[in-house]
């Protein structure tokens, strides 16, 4: 079990240079990109970036939400409930109205198996795959206290207890 706090985080420009991310953890073979999970927040409508050949998936973890639409795509961004769409795909964030949602997110390599993403709270979580779990807040993670904006990765199964939920990601084929 590998524990990461904000210290192990970094920040950096969007690709778009519109904002800015909290990349939480990154895997790469051989120079490409196979995970990425991170933080940001969506403030204002606008373009997101766009990233060939990655699977996405966004939480929105505080704020109202926001709308993301595309060509053939047109989801809503409601607190707490993952939404996947491809990251080669030009999509808009809409209805920001101006306020602010920090959002979770998760990118893939299209060539990996799609992650499973969801909340889990006072849970047992199954092994298999690399499991990533985000904490809301204070928790109990196999025993082990975590606390908010900190992250578990284990490859064994997890034993979440507590008043706070995390985001859980699955991710296989690593």
């Amino acid at each position: 079990m590998r524990h990461l706090t904000p210290a192990d985080y970094t920040r950096q420009p969007w690709k778009n240079g519109r904002g800015t991310t909290t990349e939480l953890w990154r895997l790469e073979r051989d120079g490409q990109l196979l995970v990425r999970l991170s933080k940001a927040a969506v403030v204002e409508d606008g373009p997101f970036s766009l990233f060939p050949g990655i699977e996405r998936n966004l939480t929105v973890l505080s704020g109202p939400g926001f709308r993301l639409t595309g060509p053939n795509l047109d989801l809503r961004c409601e607190p707490l409930v993952p939404v996947a769409f491809p990251g080669d795909v030009e999509v808009t964030a809409t209805e920001t109205n101006g306020q602010q949602s920090d959002d979770f997110n998760v990118m893939t390599a299209r060539s990996l198996p799609k992650p499973q993403v969801f909340v889990a709270q006072n849970d047992s979580l199954t092994s298999g795959g690399t499991l990533a779990l985000y904490a809301l807040g204070p928790c109990l993670v196999n025993g082990h206290a975590v606390n908010r904006d900190d992250m578990i990765l284990t490859e064994g199964p997890a034993r979440l207890q507590g008043d706070w939920p995390v985001i859980a990601v699955r991710l296989g084929g690593l």
